[in-house]
Formats: structure tokens, sequence, C-alpha cells
């Protein structure tokens, strides 16, 4: 079955939505118990919305694959017989990838706060234990499964099948993957937007191009994300309540 060509379009678009959508309830959920500041309060509950956001989308993949005749899961299968240039491939990427994924951050930070600390601490608030374990346990693997399929796997080859030119369903997927983190958590500040803007927009630049050349390198590179996720996952265990 041939896709719906709305359906790349929204994917670009719905984890942001989602990502807001639950923001709100656990912010709805903190004003129904009396908090005075329930916006401010919900941003420090964004891995709860980005697990939740992650289950939907997953559950949305596997449908949208369903419909063309695929299996989702299938994205995730190693290649034996390339494993050898892959992994050398995949050394040259993570030496690019390390700066282009932590520079920026640090970068960014101290130009728009001073300190990147400051960031940080808006970034990253006390959880109560079991909260900070279920994210570390649940936030990673499911961003690993989820968000680079996403727009990398799904919606850019798919546009491109449109007509689009390469370069700009590139821009788009990249555009849109760092995007995201502006709802991530989302506070009315607008050097924090920024900060989640331009933080993560190199190395989604980067990941778009290796996974348009060689998609069958996402099974690695899934275990990369879920890595780096996890080093931020480590950061509620430590600052936990």
């Amino acid at each position: 079955m041939n896709p719906n060509p709305r359906h790349p379009w929204l994917m670009l678009v719905t984890r942001s939505l989602l990502f807001l959508a639950f923001q709100a309830g656990i912010a709805l959920a903190f004003l129904l118990s009396g908090s005075s500041e329930a916006w401010h309060a919900s941003a420090g509950w964004w891995p709860f919305a980005i697990i939740f956001t992650d289950l939907v989308c997953l559950a949305l993949l596997i449908h949208l694959y369903r419909q063309e005749g695929k299996c989702f899961w299938n994205v995730f299968r190693v290649e034996r017989q390339f494993i050898k240039q892959d992994l050398l491939f995949l050394l040259g990427f993570l030496l690019i990838a390390g700066p282009l994924g932590y520079l920026p951050n640090i970068l960014s930070a101290r130009w728009l706060f001073g300190d990147p600390q400051i960031a940080l601490d808006l970034l990253v608030r006390p959880l109560p234990a079991w909260a900070a374990i279920a994210s570390f346990a649940l936030f990673p693997l499911l961003q690993g499964l989820v968000e680079i399929p996403t727009y990398m796997l799904y919606s850019l080859p798919r546009l491109e099948a449109q007509g689009m030119r390469p370069w700009l369903a590139v821009a788009l997927a990249s555009f849109f993957l760092s995007a995201q983190h502006i709802f991530a958590p989302f506070l009315p500040d607008g050097r924090f937007i920024t900060y989640r803007l331009v933080m993560f927009l190199p190395f989604a630049v980067l990941v778009a191009l290796v996974v348009r050349a060689r998609p069958r390198l996402m099974p690695y590179i899934a275990v990369i994300h879920a890595l780096m996720d996890m080093s931020v996952a480590v950061m509620f265990l430590v600052n936990m309540q």
C-alpha cells in the first residue's frame, strides 16, 4: 500500500505536539493538587512527557509501517555481511559525532546563560527516587527505539519519495529533530528556547546524512543514542530527592 503523503509531514511535528500535550497534562495534575506554579513544576518531569510520547510514537510507527506492508522492527536488523565495514564506519562517525553532540550544548549554554550550569539546572531538576529510577530505565531505551527512526527512517525518505530535493528533506528532518527539544520541557524563556533549539542541530544534521546514506546503521546508532540519553538519565539519579 502506498503511504499517505500527509503522514511524513505529520510525524515531523507529532513528537513536539505530544511533548507539549503531556507536559500540559502533568501541569494540570499539579494545578489540581494546589500548586501555584504548576507549569514550572511540570517542567521538571519532562522525562515522563518523553516516555509517554515515545510510547505513542512507537505505536504509530508500527501502525504506519504495517499499513505499507512492512515491519517496523526490521529497521533494527543487523546485516551481518556488512558488520566489519559498518563498525569501521561507526568509529569515524563517533569521532565526529562526539564533539558535535557535546560542544554545541556547552557553547550555546555559555553564550546564552554565561554559565552552562544555569542551563543544566533548568533542564535537570530533582525528582522522587521512583521517578528518577523509572526515567533511567525507560527514557534511554525508548529514545533509542523511536526518536531517530521517526525523523530519519520514516519521514525523510518518504518526503524524498514525494519529489522533495534531498538537501531539503535532510534540512527539514534535522530541523524538526532538533526543534522538538524546545518542548522537552517547554519554558516560556527566550534564552532557554534558543538553547534547546540549537544545542542538537549540528548532531541532527550529521545523523540525517549518515542514516540517509546507510540506513542499515540504525541498530548501531540506536544503541549509541540510548547510551547518550542514559548519561542524561544518570543526572536524574544523582539529583533524585
